[in-house]
């Protein structure tokens, strides 16, 4: 029988946390418990645990057991941890899908060349999707990567994927970290038009950057959010 991962496990228990067997409780059981449940070994649990108290969905306490902070599970959007678009909004409680799908040949500009740590006028791709929620736009995201680093043919198609399937597949690498800056912002002609809203509404712009675990940056990413649609949470633990 095939182990699952971290990842699918932790998927689980949070979901029984907020919908299945849990839902009703205020403590998950005791680890030796738990872990038969969930069908692995207490060594494996106790790799997913501490992980799911730094996002702050449980907190452990001797004496007092496992903790579900409800009050964390029940935020929809959290920008502190990573979440795809289209699963941001289906969490928001609409059905997403990716309409438009574009990508542009194009030498770095000055921005796109510090943010990769490359030379201006290196060769690079600039991919281009439109997220809709329940059919009006949402999210739009250009990721810009260079050229060089696609190893692979790939289809147009391909492309209607999140970049983090893209990269594994296309490219031989995988994200291990980004660092983010958050913008507010007014749409200017271009955004206002493409995600059909009044020139000078106010967007979130979120400006990423992905690394490989080796610090490699492979990819800089340019986010826009529809105001009127996503509510943003940060969680700051007190430590």
């Amino acid at each position: 029988m095939k182990m699952e991962d971290s990842d699918s496990i932790r998927g689980k228990l949070l979901y029984e946390m907020k919908s299945g067997i849990f839902a009703e409780c205020d403590r998950l059981p005791r680890e030796n418990i738990l872990a038969e449940m969930l069908g692995i070994s207490r060594t494996h649990l106790r790799d997913i645990l501490p992980e799911l108290e730094r996002e702050g969905f449980i907190t452990r306490r001797h004496g007092v057991g496992t903790v579900i902070n409800r009050h964390v599970l029940n935020v929809a959007n959290r920008m502190d941890l990573f979440v795809e678009f289209l699963d941001i909004i289906k969490l928001n409680g609409y059905e997403p899908e990716v309409v438009l799908s574009e990508v542009y040949e194009e030498s770095a500009d000055e921005l796109a060349a510090r943010k990769l740590q490359i030379p201006v006028g290196t060769q690079v791709l600039r991919i281009c999707r439109l997220c809709t929620a329940d059919g009006n736009p949402a999210i739009y995201c250009e990721d810009i990567l260079e050229k060089q680093l696609v190893r692979h043919k790939y289809e147009i198609t391909d492309l209607r994927y999140p970049i983090y399937d893209f990269l594994p597949r296309f490219c031989e690498v995988s994200s291990y970290m980004d660092l983010t800056e958050i913008h507010a912002m007014v749409a200017d002609e271009r955004l206002a038009g493409l995600l059909e809203i009044p020139v000078g509404s106010p967007i979130l712009n979120l400006e990423e950057v992905d690394y490989d675990i080796g610090g490699r940056a492979i990819f800089y990413s340019k986010e826009y959010f529809v105001d009127s649609l996503f509510l943003q949470t940060v969680l700051r633990k007190k430590l």
